[in-house]
């Protein structure tokens, strides 16, 4: 099983919690803010030592409140890469509709050629108006609770994003290219260039190592495009069944689209999963729920929650803020001892055919030793628990 460790990147919070203080009057200075990245590279450093196959970074932007911190994190895993031997590097996720799409292409290609065939392309659409509207010109925004005009922000942001994924697909991929569709065209027309115009561009670098490309699957629309591109499909805080008939799905689009070819069900699909490990399951409740509410209290209002089920078996309410208790039963958190949360990494292998796991193990506000001491012991007393696949 290739295992992953995922990480937000923020600050370290002793006043993480349900209650006060309400995320936006949190305010960390500079200093603060680049110990975590600090910390966080070095946490990087431990996955490597451990053996992970993969180190996910993020990218966002303008956080004063301190969850979110890093703004670029193909640039720091250009850090990673040069201080560590194997590890490969992503980032969970490269916000598209917040890049001009040839350099997104042009900053992975030479993150992956520097890594020498480590990085890994992931890619999203977003979460918060506040960061995409102030770094496009195309008046992208992203739909939340927080948005009124969701539904066609969302409507604009796909379109965007997916006129990017082309660009940057063909850019990594061809000797030179064009493109023409409604949000871009490439070259841009009349461009004179040494007596004629410009017909057509190459990327400089494109990757001299194979690359993978995976995306965010949290709605059905996103389900109906990614297996059709081929991207792989990355699915996290939902609920274990809605997981399931996506994973399925996924499988099954892809094939149709393909030419009939059929996935292993461990193919092209990642499971994300939080995870706490302690000696008791009283403990990991302890621990974890701190990290676990400052979590919910930060990203419920953007519609994080919309993957739990309810007692009806559908989606849950818009703006539910789950328990801790919630998440347990939803399975989206796997916590207790090793032999715990070993039963829990077995159950989505039995349901999912799962080989491509990633875990958070760097709740909110935690500190980065708790992070690197998860990391280690889910290495070390977890994953020996584990069946053997046939």
């Amino acid at each position: 099983m290739k295992v992953g460790a995922f990480f937000f990147g923020g600050v370290e919070m002793p006043d993480a919690g349900a209650g006060p203080p309400n995320p936006m009057d949190r305010r960390y200075d500079n200093a603060e803010v680049w110990r975590a990245t600090e910390q966080y590279l070095a946490a990087a450093q431990v996955a490597d030592r451990l053996g992970y196959d993969s180190f996910w970074t993020t990218e966002h932007h303008f956080q004063y409140e301190g969850y979110e911190v890093i703004p670029n994190g193909i640039l720091l895993s250009t850090w990673i890469a040069a201080h560590t031997e194997r590890v490969r590097l992503g980032t969970m996720f490269n916000v598209v509709p917040q890049w001009n799409p040839l350099r997104l292409a042009e900053d992975f290609a030479t993150l992956h050629n520097l890594s020498g065939g480590r990085a890994i392309l992931g890619v999203g659409r977003g979460t918060v108006p506040r960061e995409v509207l102030h770094l496009n010109d195309k008046h992208v925004s992203i739909g939340s609770h927080d948005n009124p005009e969701q539904q066609a922000d969302d409507a604009h942001n796909r379109e965007v994003f997916e006129e990017s994924m082309e660009i940057i697909r063909l850019a990594l991929a061809n000797e030179s290219f064009s493109f023409v569709g409604k949000h871009f065209e490439l070259p841009v027309a009349g461009i004179p260039d040494r007596g004629s115009t410009v017909q057509h561009l190459s990327l400089v670098p494109r990757p001299i190592h194979p690359y993978e490309i995976w995306q965010a699957v949290t709605s059905p629309p996103t389900l109906d495009y990614v297996p059709v591109v081929g991207h792989g499909a990355v699915f996290w805080n939902q609920h274990y069944s809605f997981i399931k008939r996506f994973w399925d799905t996924y499988g099954e689009r892809y094939a149709a689209a393909h030419d009939g070819a059929e996935l292993a069900p461990s193919d092209k699909r990642m499971l994300v999963i939080s995870v706490r490990v302690e000696d008791t399951h009283e403990e990991a409740v302890r621990t974890a729920t701190p990290g676990h509410d400052e979590f919910w209290k930060f990203l419920g209002p953007y519609g994080w929650s919309r993957g739990y089920r309810g007692p009806d078996g559908k989606p849950a309410p818009a703006g539910l803020i789950p328990t801790l208790e919630e998440s347990i039963e939803q399975k989206t958190i796997l916590l207790g001892t090793p032999a715990d949360v070993a039963e829990g990494v077995q159950f989505y292998r039995d349901l999912l055919g799962v080989e491509h796991l990633t875990i958070f193990p760097h709740l909110i506000g935690d500190p980065y030793a708790k992070a690197e001491e998860q990391m280690t012991r889910f290495m070390t007393e977890v994953l020996p628990l584990l069946d053997t696949p046939n």
